[in-house]
């Protein structure tokens, strides 16, 4: 199976080893950041620095001024890596050490952008805008977005990228100083908290059959058991217990709508870009996978849920893109719930796994449960993450890898 580590650009910047280390890892490919959202993390093996502080959502490149002259909405440049363009520094040192490098890319996930512009965040029932998540539905959001990816994604050198939070993005956020645990919301009300309230949705709830301002009220009151402590039932039955059924299978049509349209402009602007700095046509059936140009979603099957693995329908996203990468820490039931629903479709189903034991992951049992992965029709892994890892985390990897190929 081919196996990715994802990295971030200052991973390898400024490491003379980096790159070399990453391959005698033992994977064949790299999934580098090349638009990224803000972070504080550690680099425990870098010889110059041990924390990278990325302030906000930025590229990790220098981006094309003639694409956003004149536009609102623009990417920002990052000033905490050095050089003028780190994701091209990072990928050819990771290329001349014989490791693939693919690019990726997170999309409706920037805290800066709400907060410049709050209009283009998500609005709950309540009013209160998510800043880190911008609305997909929104017009000016879409053209940007899409823009974001096709650049983004087809940097110099990138053999295929992967797109995450290209989708829905809701009230879930690893925000910093977080204080949203009093109350234990479900997955039913992380649902409700997530509807969006904006211009955009309004018009959309409206055109499926939706009062908008019933909507919202429907919504807060469906709430208030749960700011109580009633437990409803959990996924999407717990929706349709607390909203009912036929309305929030309306909020999904619309929500469903919405995410379609984004994903498929994204993809299909990720391989217009694509053919344009290649000899090669990305959708040309004349060439081997090798060779193509492969865009791939970071995506769950359940389609209500939101965040960096977004809500797909699995038939329509593998018709879409060239495949997805789903989340697999966690037991054998977590594995066939994320992997099932994918089952009998074609395309590439990266199992995901978390390898930083201090983030939750579980090096000491890749080979395990690898291997349950790929009989569930995983036919790819991605392993989080190689620049966070210990070396102890590493060394585990290595050997589960050593093992896996042997």
């Amino acid at each position: 199976m081919k196996t990715s580590a994802f990295l971030y650009p200052w991973d390898v910047v400024g490491d003379p080893d980096a790159a070399a280390r990453i391959a005698e890892l033992g994977v064949q490919q790299v999934t580098l950041a090349s638009a990224y959202h803000s972070t504080r993390a550690l680099t425990p093996r870098h010889p110059a620095t041990r924390i990278v502080t990325a302030s906000y959502a930025a590229v990790l490149y220098p981006p094309d001024e003639k694409r956003w002259a004149g536009r609102e909405l623009a990417p920002r440049t990052q000033n905490w890596t050095p050089g003028e363009d780190p994701w091209t520094a990072a990928a050819e040192a990771l290329v001349d050490a014989g490791v693939e490098v693919h690019s990726w890319v997170v999309l409706a996930h920037n805290s800066r952008l709400g907060e410049e512009f709050p209009r283009v965040s998500v609005v709950n029932a309540y009013g209160d805008r998510y800043p880190w998540a911008p609305c997909v539905a929104r017009p000016e959001v879409r053209a940007h977005l899409v823009d974001l990816a096709a650049e983004a994604a087809t940097r110099p050198g990138a053999r295929g990228t992967e797109l995450e939070s290209c989708g829905w993005y809701g009230f879930g956020h690893l925000h910093g100083h977080d204080k949203v645990q009093g109350v234990a919301l479900g997955e039913a009300a992380q649902y409700l908290m997530s509807l969006c309230f904006c211009s955009a949705c309004a018009a959309g709830y409206a055109r499926h059959g939706l009062d908008p301002d019933g909507l919202r009220a429907a919504v807060r009151g469906a709430l208030e058991p749960v700011w109580t402590g009633a437990e409803p039932a959990a996924g999407w039955a717990g929706v349709a217990e607390l909203l009912g059924a036929e309305r929030a299978a309306a909020t999904l049509g619309w929500r469903r709508e919405a995410a379609h349209a984004f994903q498929e402009a994204a993809v299909a602007a990720v391989r217009e870009a694509a053919a344009g700095t290649s000899d090669r046509d990305p959708d040309s059936d004349s060439h081997s996978d090798e060779e193509r140009f492969r865009v791939l979603l970071h995506a769950d099957p359940a389609f209500h849920r939101t965040g960096a693995n977004v809500g797909v329908d699995p038939g329509h996203i593998l018709s879409v893109a060239d495949g997805v990468v789903l989340p697999c820490t966690g037991d054998d039931a977590a594995r066939e719930a994320v992997l099932g629903p994918f089952a009998g479709h074609r395309g590439v189903l990266a199992a995901n796994f978390g390898v930083v034991s201090g983030m939750g992951g579980s090096p000491a049992t890749l080979e395990r449960d690898a291997a349950h992965a790929a009989s569930l029709g995983a036919t790819e892994l991605r392993l989080y993450h190689a620049g966070l890892a210990s070396d102890a985390d590493l060394a585990a990897v290595s050997a589960a890898l050593g093992r896996i190929a042997g």
